[in-house]
């Protein structure tokens, strides 16, 4: 296919770099990045988009994707489909999918989870909401992408299950985290609380894929010294859009808000930006 990538950032730019590596016609754009191996580099978006078959859009925020979406859908050839890979607020998914087919587009919102590691290997989970017929033409890039893509429903159903899933995963990684820091209190070393909670009630993707504590478990952020897989002002976004769409609908979500209070916290008050979102345990218990 011909494919237009609009933001080649730490995820967007593997992304894009593994569907030019499987055969793909990739023409890419940022306002900043340059374009990574095998993907052509356009001057604007609307280059970008033009002529493709499908235009991927990886961008930071909701009001960004509407202004993006402004410059590339009446670039879009009829019948093409828009596939958004951002994490943004439903209503903005929903708006974009809706002006995409009232210009004769196919539409998607589809988020990944899997961080920038699973963009390089092409190990990410997409979440899709859209038509039928959009996700058909574009489930084969999925693919190519990821290693697992779930059709959740119409369009907004892929941000809906995206931050549903990281509100779950900001207050498991807290939570984790708190429980190494009492551990390191009351004495008991850390690969020996891994090797009962990984294999017992307490096990969690936090603790036995992307375990906070160096050392312990598989390799993870915090063997590199918190470098970011996924950074904790992305965890606070997510959980923000978590709790306005709770509000939007008048559902209760006690523990994902207390999770953003604390991640806001660690964010603006204690260093946390720029370091990932498991960097809370040396914050709440800085043993080596």
């Amino acid at each position: 296919m011909k494919i237009g990538f609009i933001g080649l950032g730490n995820m967007g730019a593997p992304m894009a770099a593994n569907l030019a590596a499987a055969g793909h016609e990739v023409m890419g754009y940022d306002t900043a990045a340059p374009a990574p191996a095998g993907v052509s580099a356009a001057a604007s978006a609307a280059q970008a988009a033009q002529d493709a078959d499908v235009v991927v859009t990886m961008l930071p925020n909701g009001q960004i994707l509407r202004l993006v979406a402004e410059q590339i859908i009446p670039a879009m050839k009829l019948g093409a489909v828009l596939c958004d890979c951002s994490t943004v607020d439903v209503d903005s998914a929903r708006a974009v999918a809706q002006q995409a087919h009232d210009a004769g587009l196919g539409a998607l919102d589809a988020p990944v989870s899997g961080g920038i590691g699973g963009a390089q290997g092409g190990t990410l989970t997409f979440m899709v909401g859209g038509d039928a017929q959009a996700f058909a033409t574009v489930e084969p890039l999925l693919a190519i992408m990821g290693q697992k893509t779930v059709h959740c429903g119409d369009a907004g159903a892929g941000q809906a299950a995206k931050i549903c899933n990281n509100m779950i995963l900001g207050a498991t990684m807290h939570v984790t985290c708190e429980a190494f820091a009492l551990a390191d209190k009351l004495g008991l070393d850390r690969q020996k609380m891994f090797d009962v909670v990984s294999t017992s009630s307490g096990y969690s993707w936090s603790m036995n894929a992307y375990c906070p504590a160096p050392g312990v478990g598989p390799t993870s952020p915090a063997d590199n010294d918190y470098q970011p897989g996924f950074a904790a002002e992305l965890m606070l976004k997510d959980l923000k859009l978590a709790l306005a769409a709770a509000d939007s609908v008048g559902a209760s979500v006690p523990m994902g808000d207390k999770a953003r209070q604390l991640y806001e916290d660690f964010v603006e008050n204690h260093d946390g930006k720029g370091r990932d979102f498991s960097a809370i345990l040396p914050y709440l218990s800085p043993k080596a």
